[in-house]
């Protein structure tokens, strides 16, 4: 064993152990309380996030002087496997500390920082991002949403889609077109804004799962003091890169449901030839989906290790994602295929695991969309990563006011 190997064996120890001495088991609450966005499962998340910040475990691997504690890369993915292991899979946070901070404390100024971290890091607040329109699709930077100049703030008109959490955010990371007569992505501009400003109407959208994790928001006539912009004006697509990239990696890191629960949901579940988790089909499955999970615990460290040293994850986030969202739909779907007369069971106080799998198929689809849809992000992957040829983009360089609306 080497020195390495020594200290991460006793610091995976001492996590551990302090994870069984203050996390409360999601298990424990009720059936119908156990999943994202109900009320005692969101309260236990905050207490828990509060609760790690006191002790120095909520941002490991961020520097000390974006208020973490300056930890290795390595020590972060331990710890988040360590909660994955006490099944403490809360993604209240995620936005915020996985994708808007970031961002704010790169791009924002002094007063920002001070104002927004320690909250965050303690879970006192909630974030949303503010990106996607009903006419944009993936092309993020055709935003039509319009921040106009009156004098020492912004009068922001438009509408934004398939927000997470915009119902519950405190703050949100918005991206405008502040100048629509130069190439589309020179006139962005970027702002956080108070979710409960006069002018902001948020309205939840009913997924097939039955729940409304996703939102439209409107805004009309919403004051934003300049005060509030994050980086320069006209730097809004510099800004979102950041995110996107943060997004990525969040995503791509974050385990959620995988091959342990996956046999958990089985057992029991009689196949052809005995219990269906012996099943030589299924075991070689469940080494595929074992290794790609392993592959994206080592993509993630990676990432973490950038972070960690100060530097901004690159294109190679756009790997994790992609892998994670398609290992996350095929798994859920086969899951539920061999569930059988037990995967309709949608009551979680008699479905296995309280209906993990039959909310995860529903949602997997959306997966493969936000952050990033496979054709964004394999688009990415090999201009960026691999150095293939850019697809021809006939919007170069024309004037955003210029380009044919409804085509």
């Amino acid at each position: 064993m080497t020195i390495e190997d020594r200290e991460a064996y006793v610091y995976r120890a001492q996590v551990r152990a302090w994870i069984e001495g203050n996390a409360e088991d999601p298990r424990a609450l009720p059936a119908d309380q156990r999943h994202t966005g109900a009320p005692a499962h969101f309260a236990m998340a905050r207490a828990w996030q509060a609760r790690k910040a006191e002790a120095g475990y909520a941002c490991i691997a961020w520097p000390r002087e974006w208020g973490g504690t300056g930890g290795t890369a390595l020590q972060q993915a331990i710890f988040q496997q360590e909660e994955t292991r006490a099944k403490l899979n809360f993604t209240y946070f995620m936005v915020g500390l996985g994708i808007c901070l970031p961002a704010v404390i790169q791009h924002g100024d002094s007063a920002m920082r001070d104002r927004f971290i320690g909250p965050a890091i303690r879970g006192e607040n909630l974030w949303c991002q503010l990106f996607s329109e009903p006419s944009g699709g993936s092309d993020v930077a055709g935003a039509r949403t319009r921040a106009m100049r009156d004098g020492a703030d912004w009068i922001v008109d438009g509408q934004k889609v398939w927000t997470s959490s915009a119902h519950h955010a405190d703050y949100g990371l918005l991206l405008a077109r502040t100048d629509p007569s130069v190439a589309k992505h020179a006139g962005l501009s970027m702002f956080w804004i108070d979710m409960r400003a006069p002018g902001i109407d948020i309205r939840p959208l009913r997924q097939m799962s039955g729940g409304s994790e996703f939102n439209e928001v409107f805004l009309s006539g919403v004051r934003v003091p300049d005060s509030q912009r994050v980086g320069a004006v006209g730097d809004g697509w510099k800004v979102t890169l950041t995110t996107l990239s943060n997004e990525r990696l969040s995503m791509g890191g974050h385990t959620g449901i995988g091959w342990q629960e996956a046999l958990e949901a089985l057992k029991g579940v009689p196949g052809p030839d005995g219990p269906i988790t012996e099943d030589a089909g299924f075991r070689q499955r469940l080494a595929d989906w074992y290794v790609n999970a392993n592959a994206l615990q080592q993509l993630s460290r990676r990432n973490l290790a950038q972070l960690s040293e100060g530097d901004t994850p690159g294109a190679e986030t756009a790997i994790g994602k992609l892998l994670w969202a398609n290992q996350t739909q095929e798994l859920a779907s086969h899951v539920m295929e061999l569930l059988g007369e037990y995967g309709v069971i949608s009551d979680p106080r008699l479905a296995p695991l309280a209906g993990a799998f039959q909310r995860r198929v529903l949602e997997a689809p959306g997966l493969r969309l936000g952050g990033g849809t496979d054709e964004i992000l394999r688009n990415i992957i090999a201009e960026r990563i691999l150095g293939l040829p850019p697809e021809p983009r006939v919007d170069k360089g024309v004037p955003f006011d210029a380009l044919p609306v409804g085509r």
